[in-house]
């Protein structure tokens, strides 16, 4: 176990320290029955504050006490419930998220690729995946919402949307403490709190959140699947007058978790080492250093004018920076071991005016992002003797104007129309060169590596994109208590360049297209839903989507054999456009109040993902000829589903007890784009005669249980929380270089998989004044 003392005896001393800083405890707060969790939730996914039953789109809205009830760690939480939605953690780290909605997002987080699935903390726009998996604190509420999101939250929401949403303070002075021990020697601390008058009001929150690993390197007897991560907020707000508020915070996280290898899912390619029985284990030899490292400062002002105008900016800046170790192959030699790093920085700018004048309201708005995004990483291959470097770098300057208006013809008919005008100017750079010797003097500080030859790319191009993207919806509400929609809205994730071109080595034909870089991919979607309260206990919203996606942006890495002797010895990457693909699906998601304080929540998700073509060179190659090459939808199950009972029980002047079971299911899916993941027989490759396992993701259930119980006067909390109670094994990521399995680069390949966490059980105590 790493050593944490220092850590929590700062922690615990502001713990300790805080009730006697602030004179004034807030009113508690009552633990909420079955009826009064029926409260309307608020949430503002078109910028401005509707009721979730009434606002036209497919949103989930979690309030912080619902994420308190069962102990929620972080967002991926939300792909339990939410239906048609994947929030995993990515490959190698516990801090990148892979965010998948209605079967667009990006998995791939090198510096080149944009998400498809935008994340926003109190509307502020988070660029780059690394640092983006969020854990849960002080958080008023959390919004997914579904489908594309173009006109009022631009590019790269082509899949959807997370908001992150803190909470306000009040002019009461607060405090709140929250400790977690729990499985694997889990220590987490958390505390916030605030003090403040009516004008003026300062506050914070921070987090050191520990466990040990899952598992561990039996290469270098680290801890792996550990987690160790600090994260804190502060803020300022500034409420001189009636009509004006002003907010300015600042945030930093920083994971110092070791590096995630994953488990070899096949033995050595000599037999000598056998595959781990625990998959949690790893024989990595690549290194255990992983460095995660993200902050900003925002600044939120709101004036308004009068009844009809509020005017509103945004204005933030951001970076965050990223060293990490990846052993691809799992192995203790250095084949396939890819040392990287990672930095990102961005300045934001958002104007909004929000109008409500007569039947006519919106909001209206101009943007603006200038970002740069750059990393470097070594390939070494042992065996070769070789090292293959890259290096890239990707400016983006974004602008924008937006608008979106809803007007009410009658008290049941209104009709919402809203557009976009986006241009990305891109200007991307890409080296790459070979070295003889283990590691690159620029990214694995080996001074003695030998550049062999020239450059096998090394170019820097600009290329700029403009996109309009509109929404159109119509809304008829016959009753208070029941509402019907149909929309239509696009969305697009931005072009850019291929990081690892490896231009020398790609066909003559393509290397203007790589030179050109690869377009923008864009989704039409076409949306009916229903929202509605039925006999005063039951509540509904349910989606029908069709989509049309098109240019959608598909990455294929192989091996190439430059030198014409027969062995792969280095990688070519390509980034193609889907010319078709298709998506339509059903989505239901509520809550039915049983009998008093007893009440049931659900969600159900079905999804018809095909990839109809895809054109390379002017040719379709997504073909039956070989099936094992063809492209699917990635990080989508077919089915998706969840039933949770809450029952809240009330103990006298002992206080409440609230007990929530929660089941989940995910049908399988591919992890990756192509079908080659789905192991192989005996006998198909020579090296490996018994065959090897499926990589895809199998189906699975996962079961959860929490009871918390809360003091008469809402000061103090006692929480048990139990995760994946089965024990499951669930895949949620993979490497795999090469189909059938089979000397790759002249060394061991990549057949690697990544699983969920194991079994847990938490214990909590938090204190609130």
């Amino acid at each position: 176990m790493k050593d944490r003392s220092m850590k929590y005896a700062l922690l615990l001393g502001a713990i300790a320290a805080t009730p006697f800083a602030i004179a004034a405890p807030a009113l508690a707060q009552q633990a909420p029955s079955a009826e009064e969790n029926s409260t309307e939730v608020v949430v503002t996914a078109r910028r401005r504050a509707e009721s979730l039953q009434d606002v036209p789109l497919a949103v989930t809205a979690v309030t912080g006490e619902q994420l308190e009830a069962i102990g929620a760690a972080d967002i991926t939480v939300l792909t339990r419930s939410t239906p048609n939605v994947t929030f995993e953690v990515s490959r190698g780290t516990n801090s990148t998220l892979t965010a998948f909605i209605r079967g667009v997002g990006q998995q791939d987080p090198v510096w080149g690729f944009e998400p498809g699935v935008g994340l926003y903390v109190d509307d502020v726009y988070i660029s780059r995946p690394q640092g983006a998996l969020l854990d849960v604190y002080d958080v008023e509420r959390l919004e997914v919402l579904r489908g594309p999101q173009g006109t009022l939250y631009g590019r790269n929401t082509i899949g959807g949307a997370i908001k992150y949403v803190t909470r306000r303070m009040g002019s009461d002075p607060s405090v709140s403490a929250k400790v977690n021990v729990g499985s694997y020697n889990q220590l987490d601390g958390i505390v916030s709190g605030s003090i403040g008058n009516d004008t003026f009001a300062i506050g914070g929150a921070f987090a050191a959140l520990t466990r040990d690993g899952f598992g561990r390197n039996v290469t270098t007897g680290a801890e792996h699947y550990d987690k160790d991560v600090t994260s804190g907020r502060v803020s300022l707000e500034f409420t001189p007058s009636d009509n004006f508020f002003l907010r300015l915070a600042a945030d930093r996280t920083e994971d110092n978790s070791n590096a995630k290898h994953g488990h070899r899912e096949l033995p050595s390619r000599n037999g000598a080492l056998t595959v781990l029985p625990d998959v949690y284990d790893t024989r990595a030899g690549a290194g255990d250093i992983n460095y995660v490292l993200t902050q900003g400062m925002s600044a939120q002002a709101e004036w308004t004018v009068n009844d009809a105008l509020t005017i509103k900016s945004i204005t933030a800046y951001r970076e965050g920076e990223s060293t990490t170790a990846i052993d691809f192959d799992g192995l203790p030699q250095r084949d396939l071991d890819v040392p990287a790093f990672y930095a990102d920085e961005q300045v934001t700018q958002e104007f909004q005016a929000l109008i409500n004048v007569g039947n006519l309201s919106g909001v209206a708005g101009v943007y603006y992002l200038n970002g740069i995004a750059d990393g470097a990483f070594d390939t070494v291959l042992s065996s070769l003797g070789l090292t293959v470097m890259v290096y890239g770098k990707m400016k983006t300057i974004s602008t924008s104007a937006f608008a979106d208006f809803t007007y009410d013809f009658t008290d049941q008919w209104s009709v919402s129309l809203g557009g976009r005008y986006t241009e990305d100017q891109k200007t991307g750079t890409v080296v790459r060169a070979n070295f003889l010797g283990l590691g690159s003097p620029l990214v694995s500080n080996n001074a003695a590596a030998i550049q062999l030859g020239g450059f096998a790319t090394n170019f820097t191009r600009e290329r700029t994109d403009s996109k309009f993207s509109p929404r159109v919806s119509v809304n008829f509400e016959p009753t208070d208590n029941l509402s019907l929609y149909a929309s239509y809205s696009q969305g697009f994730k931005s072009g850019g360049f291929d990081p690892r071109a490896n231009f020398s080595a790609t066909n003559v034909a393509l290397q203007p297209t790589v030179l050109a870089g690869f377009a923008p991919e864009t989704v039409d979607s076409f949306e009916l839903g229903l929202k509605g309260t039925f006999f005063d206990r039951l509540t509904l919203r349910t989606a029908y989507f069709f989509s049309k996606y098109d240019d959608q942006q598909v990455t294929v890495q192989q091996g190439a054999d430059t030198n014409s002797d027969g062995i792969n010895d280095t990688f070519v990457s390509t980034v193609l456009n889907a010319a078709s693909a298709e998506y339509q699906g059903v989505e239901i998601e509520g809550s039915l109040d049983i009998v008093r304080n007893l009440r049931a929540n659900f969600s159900l998700g079905w999804i018809d993902a095909s990839i109809d073509e895809v054109i390379s060179n002017g040719v379709n190659v997504q073909t039956d000829a070989n099936p094992l090459n063809n492209f699917v939808a990635q990080n989508t199950p077919e089915w998706t589903g969840s039933l949770g009972l809450s029952y809240n029980h009330s103990l006298g002047d002992l206080g409440d007890l609230l007990i929530t079971g929660s089941g989940s299911y995910r049908s399988e899916y591919y992890i990756f784009s192509g079908l080659f993941n789905q192991g192989f027989a005996a006998g198909a490759s020579p090296q490996y005669p018994a065959g090897g396992p499926k990589l895809d993701a199998d189906s699975v259930t996962l079961f959860d249980l929490s009871a918390v119980w809360t003091s008469s006067n809402g000061h103090l909390t006692v929480g048990l929380h139990g995760k994946n109670l089965s024990d499951e094994r669930y895949r949620t990521a993979l490497y795999n270089f090469a189909f059938p399995p089979a000397s790759f680069l002249g060394n061991d390949s990549s057949y690697t998989a990544f699983y969920g966490p194991p079994r847990t059980v938490t214990a909590s105590v938090g204190v609130k004044f």
